[in-house]
């Protein structure tokens, strides 16, 4: 497992880029902008890390920047962990073994979500291309709230 980003979800991307950035002194590795999803996605690494980071070798903060109006409450602005995993599927039934609900199966052979004993989510990511879809996760629907 490696560890990948943490994410934040941020309500003005420019003053958040100026204190990420400008302020903190991070560097912007990377960016995804979606218009059917309506959200900007910015990685941005520390400024020892930004190398390795433009490789994906080293931990992110990633900017979520929604682009329809919303007031976060109640911890909503922290999103989730990010790890990356050799073996989805294995991971997720080692973890549902272990009594860990998985909040979001890994339908699609690529992500899956649970939560910690705190409630903070927790993103895995196939690491490589994504596997097939196969039983029982492709069939599994979402547990509460991820």
């Amino acid at each position: 497992m490696r560890f990948l980003h943490t994410m934040v979800r941020v309500r003005d991307l420019d003053e958040s880029m100026d204190f990420y950035c400008g302020i903190l002194g991070l560097s912007e590795t990377s960016r995804i902008e979606s218009e059917e999803g309506r959200y900007t996605l910015v990685y941005l690494a520390a400024p020892d890390d930004y190398e390795t980071a433009r490789n994906a070798k080293a931990p992110l903060i990633e900017l979520t920047y929604n682009w329809d109006p919303e007031n976060y409450t109640g911890g909503r602005n922290f999103g989730h962990l990010a790890f990356e995993v050799t073996d989805i599927y294995a991971t997720c039934a080692a973890l549902q073994a272990a009594g860990i609900v998985i909040n979001r199966p890994p339908r699609d052979g690529y992500m899956a979500f649970i939560r910690s004993p705190d409630g903070i989510s927790i993103e895995l990511l196939q690491a490589g291309e994504k596997q097939a879809p196969q039983a029982p996760w492709a069939d599994m629907e979402n547990t509460g709230t991820w």
